[in-house]
């Protein structure tokens, strides 16, 4: 499907991606979650039955409990295994039928200005007095009205004209500016072989395949 594990969950985190990638995404926190769970109440088990404790009735009701615990922990990542399963049909569906996408070549000063633009968007602001025209992002800085004009003839942006200029306009990534720095992250090169995540992509036996 094109992404790592933490490409993925990064690329959710900053909104770059689609309906179902997100909700696959989603699907696999929870999944991970889960496994982290099972894996918690599995080592309680073993630290029980490792012969550390005093064998009496208090533990055996701590052993009661904790099987009782890893049989609920093992059965909810049962759920979210087959919620992953199922988010991930879609992608893998499109992905077989999709055609292959260009992504269009950005001047390095417009992908700044997107990849700037893309955590909270911007706002496109005119002076009452001079009329002059401002854009600025969330996070501060300031994008040149020039560059905001290429983002929109592109289809990278989109601003809500629904709201007057002097006001401040919002401005916000289309789904092609998203795939435009989704594609562009996937494919950069990196300087080091990528940590995966604890409990990344877990797979019990009846899921290998």
């Amino acid at each position: 499907m094109g992404h790592s594990v933490d490409r993925l969950w990064e690329d959710r985190d900053n909104k770059f991606l689609d309906e179902p990638h997100a909700r696959l995404a989603d699907a696999h926190r929870a999944l991970v979650k889960a496994e982290l769970s099972v894996a918690f109440h599995r080592d309680l088990l073993n630290r029980l039955t490792s012969g550390e404790l005093p064998v009496d009735q208090a533990l055996f009701d701590r052993l009661g409990r904790t099987l009782t615990q890893l049989q609920d922990a093992a059965a909810s990542r049962d759920e979210r295994q087959d919620e992953v399963l199922s988010a991930l049909e879609p992608v893998e569906a499109a992905a077989r039928t999709a055609r292959p996408a260009t992504t269009p070549e950005l001047p390095a000063s417009d992908f700044a200005a997107l990849l700037a633009i893309s955590p909270g968007g911007a706002k496109l602001h005119e002076h009452l007095l001079t009329g002059r025209k401002s854009v600025m992002t969330a996070s501060g800085t300031r994008v040149m009205e020039g560059t905001l004009r290429r983002l929109e003839s592109a289809g990278l942006v989109v601003r809500d004209t629904t709201r007057p200029v002097h006001a401040g306009q919002p401005v916000t990534l289309t789904d092609d500016g998203r795939a435009v720095l989704a594609g562009s992250r996937r494919t950069a090169p990196s300087a080091s072989a990528p940590v995966s995540r604890p409990g990344a992509w877990p797979a019990p036996a009846r899921m290998r395949h």
